[in-house]
């Protein structure tokens, strides 16, 4: 049988009783207690072919336990359960030089390549007509060029691979031109300059493993978050450019309102045209990105497995158009990296 568009198949059978043995990434790796008080490990794992839940049962402290983001060598068996794939742990081990594996097969990134999204978002900002806005969103990005090739958007959500703040910047910057161009009284640049630089600072809000994956966060991410610190930024920089003040104090407010609600980390809630457009299409995307994941391994007519972070709602795939995250940037004409 195959799992979960494929984990399975990533893995080399060992015997003929349906035991498996591979490599794979750990994503989440949590210590938890059955009814009868034992311990056990739950973890995602991940290789090139998927993600699937696991467990390694009569967890001990003391025993080997996996840390997030690490690759290691696991052996076990696959069954359905409560309708959704799963592994049973019987063995697994940390890697070590003699392995034989590709490393960055193990490693999800997006399908594009990180310096052509960087260009592409450089070569608009170059053609800005409002100087201040140009100088501005410029030097920050070649200041932040070689930590925004490889970040992460997120630590376990959206765009949790490596280049993922890249593709998400691009595609709300894209977005950005799309509803400028409906609506005339839409200040474009502005806009465009604020999808530009609003998750900029996640390069010094999250801590890196060294496979290159978001595990944790920094202490100036923890007390401040990018909001708070993007907004130091663009203040620090458009007083390093001679920058308006007023177009910084604008700039400021978009980044520490795109969250929109206190709730979500917003310091305030947006309060001109652009700050609100562009927290709803950082929403939009992230939005689109989580479904089109959850469902693309989902066979037409059935539903996806319940996704806490879309309000604990299953996605239904109507198989009228096949679901793929690989084709969000197709119209820029950016080169799949693969």
């Amino acid at each position: 049988m195959e799992i979960n568009g494929g984990f399975e198949s990533g893995m080399k059978p060992i015997d003929n009783n349906g035991i498996y043995e591979g490599f794979a990434l750990v994503k989440q790796c949590d210590v938890k207690t059955t009814r009868t008080s034992s311990k056990f490990l739950d973890i995602t794992l991940s290789n090139s072919k998927g993600d699937i839940r696991a467990k390694s049962w009569d967890y001990k402290e003391g025993d080997y336990l996996p840390q997030i983001n690490s690759i290691i060598k696991v052996r076990g068996s696959f069954s359905i359960y409560n309708g959704a794939p799963q592994m049973k742990i019987d063995r697994m081990r940390e890697t070590n030089d003699k392995d034989e594996f590709d490393k960055s097969d193990f490693i999800p990134s997006a399908d594009y390549d990180s310096n052509e999204m960087f260009n592409s978002i450089y070569e608009l900002a170059e053609n800005f007509k409002d100087e201040d806005l140009k100088d501005i969103t410029l030097e920050i990005l070649t200041e932040y060029k070689d930590d925004l090739l490889d970040c992460p958007a997120a630590f376990r959500l959206h765009h949790a691979i490596k280049g993922g703040l890249l593709m998400h910047t691009l595609s709300i910057v894209r977005l950005a031109e799309a509803v400028s161009s409906i609506y005339p009284s839409v200040d474009r640049e502005l806009l465009i300059a604020g999808a530009i630089l609003h998750d900029v600072c996640k390069v010094d809000e999250f801590k890196m493993s060294p496979s290159g994956l978001v595990e944790g966060y920094t202490a100036e991410g923890t007390l401040l978050g990018h909001l708070v610190m993007g907004a130091n930024l663009i203040d620090r920089v458009a007083d390093e450019v001679g920058a308006d003040k007023n177009t910084a104090m604008l700039l400021e407010h978009m980044i520490i309102s795109h969250h929109g609600e206190p709730d979500y980390g917003a310091a305030v809630r947006p309060m001109f045209l652009e700050a609100q457009i562009l927290s709803s299409l950082d929403n939009l995307d992230a939005d689109i990105y989580e479904i089109e994941k959850a469902t693309e391994d989902v066979l037409p007519g059935d539903f996806s497995q319940r996704q806490w972070a879309l309000d604990d709602r299953k996605f239904y795939n109507h198989g009228r158009k096949n679901i793929s995250t690989s084709a969000l940037l197709e119209n820029d004409n950016i080169k799949d990296k693969k």
